[in-house]
């Protein structure tokens, strides 16, 4: 998965090196991670899971230039990051949506931001409301839209922006099983058109196991990378194979090891 789709960025490399990240609570300096170091290759879907408050969403927003690290760094192809940037698309669980404006306003904002000309910008969002599905919702206002057809409006608004690397926190959390398991197909769909690096983060080692090329396994906290999985499994992924069963029941088993210790 190294070249882009037609109109696409293609993806980056991102480079995520010692990171250390603590946040003062109480007077007290308390760290959500610890040495965290990791290298995403470009076109690469990783998923971050662990238990809760193992730092995944801290780590994210650290890529996506919300927050600084304490220590370490992050470096996409190369070049350190100061802050957030147009290489970099975030998608919310929450979807994020202008309430105010209509499916392809929202789908535009971006490109509008930026300067592209008008033309282009009906271009852009013809091509990515017709990826998404959604081509004939174009003049709808977000409050008709159901929970997944937001999601599919949010990774429209992301792609829509050409960014190379695309920031996933729980973006299918919300959703119910039914729907997440098809928006988790359009993903992977969208993926093998678009070429993008994902970093994904979810609680769902099913949906890790579908989507991921690689699965980081975070401890509990403060996170440091506890174990990498690469799944080797056909681009197309049957969730009842016995190979994906095999790769959801190891990783559980790993992650279980976490959740135990903050119970303990």
């Amino acid at each position: 998965m190294t070249m882009a789709g037609p109109g696409g960025a293609g993806g980056a490399r991102v480079q995520i090196e010692g990171v250390h990240k603590a946040f003062g609570l109480d007077g007290r300096s308390t760290p959500a991670l610890i040495d965290v170091s990791l290298e995403v290759q470009a076109a690469e879907l990783l998923c971050l899971l662990g238990p809760s408050g193992c730092g995944k969403s801290t780590l994210l927003n650290i890529v996506a230039g919300f927050i600084p690290p304490t220590r370490g760094r992050v470096r996409v192809d190369g070049a350190p990051i100061a802050g957030p940037g147009p290489e970099r698309g975030v998608v919310f669980q929450e979807y994020a949506l202008f309430p105010w404006l209509t499916v392809a306003q929202n789908v535009e904002f971006g490109p509008r931001l930026m300067g592209v000309p008008a033309a282009r910008r009906r271009e852009v969002v013809a091509r990515y409301l017709d990826m998404v599905g959604l081509s004939e919702h174009a003049t709808k206002f977000p409050v008709q839209l159901s929970g997944g057809m937001k999601q599919r409006v949010a990774i429209a608004r992301a792609l829509a922006n050409n960014p190379s690397i695309v920031l996933m926190d729980e973006p299918f959390g919300a959703l119910d099983a039914q729907t997440r398991e098809v928006m988790q197909e359009e993903l992977s769909r969208i993926q093998r058109v678009e070429h993008k690096t994902i970093v994904f983060v979810t609680h769902s080692i099913r949906e890790a196991v579908y989507l991921a090329d690689r699965i980081v396994v975070m401890t509990s906290s403060p996170g440091r990378v506890k174990d990498v999985f690469t799944i080797k499994l056909p681009e197309a992924r049957d969730r009842f194979a016995a190979e994906f069963t095999r790769y959801e029941s190891e990783i559980t088993r790993v992650v279980k090891e976490e959740v135990a210790k903050v119970r303990e």
